[in-house]
């Protein structure tokens, strides 16, 4: 089985940017469902269980249960469901080759499913999450190009991240 791109993955509803959560948190961190609701401070974890069912979480639990998995994937279908683009904040430093290859790979993926798309070959759930993708990419490097003139602190991290 081929390991999933995270950054690739786009929630179609709520239900499945929770699905995509635990899938998240169970490939790349190991943890559980019953992890989570540790993690998240919850006492009983069949709370969890029970919200998780009915895809009905208390909005004051969605950050704490994105960072017991270790991805925003709830965060991002709100903000898609209310027509916003939402992009990770630049660090205002260069970007490496490699990212900007991706941002043209990206790119020609989102023209690729838009033109399966118009030829009735493609899926809107698929063509909808390319452009997404290709759209936060390039906001991302708008963003990182007009912080350039003044970079943050490189405290933790190498810079050039997205």
């Amino acid at each position: 089985m081929a390991k999933r791109n995270w950054k690739k993955a786009q929630p179609n509803s709520l239900r499945h940017a929770q699905e995509l959560c635990l899938e998240h948190a169970l490939a790349k961190h190991n943890r559980s469902v019953d992890n989570i609701a540790d993690l998240m401070g919850i006492p009983n974890k069949w709370n969890l269980y029970k919200w998780l069912e009915s895809g009905r979480m208390p909005a004051i639990l969605i950050r704490p249960f994105e960072a017991a998995c270790g991805i925003d994937f709830m965060t991002q279908y709100l903000a898609a469901s209310c027509h916003k683009l939402m992009i990770d904040i630049p660090t205002g430093r260069k970007a490496c080759p490699q990212k900007l290859n991706d941002v043209q790979g990206s790119f020609a993926e989102a023209m690729n499913h838009l033109i399966c798309f118009y030829n009735h070959n493609g899926e809107a759930d698929e063509t909808l999450s390319a452009l997404s993708r290709v759209m936060s990419d390039i906001a991302w490097h708008r963003e990182n190009v007009k912080k350039s003139a003044s970079p943050e602190l490189a405290l933790f991290n190498d810079g050039g991240d997205q």
